[in-house]
């Protein structure tokens, strides 16, 4: 354990924002498993909202720092295709 006042501070706050990361990342990857278990259903309406939601929630995680904007832009990208191949 740090001794220092400043570094049992640091501790502190690198805690609390691994935390914040965390639940927010968790948050990210139910949405797109959402995503991607409405397109095994071949449900194309479901997987269209899932879509719309992921892609706000994946668009949050990276104004909040969580994701780089390329990840995330990959993930929507890929998403999306997946969403717009599938069967009417």
């Amino acid at each position: 354990m740090a001794n220092i006042k400043s570094a049992k501070k640091r501790i502190l706050v690198n805690k609390t924002k691994a935390d914040r990361n965390k639940s927010i990342k968790s948050g990210v990857k139910t949405s797109i498993k959402k995503v991607y278990a409405a397109i095994d259903a071949n449900d194309k309406n479901a997987a269209q909202d899932a879509l719309t939601a992921a892609t706000v929630s994946l668009s949050k995680a990276t104004t909040k720092g969580v994701y780089h904007k390329n990840t995330s832009s990959r993930k929507i990208s890929r998403m999306a295709q997946a969403v717009n191949k599938m069967a009417n």
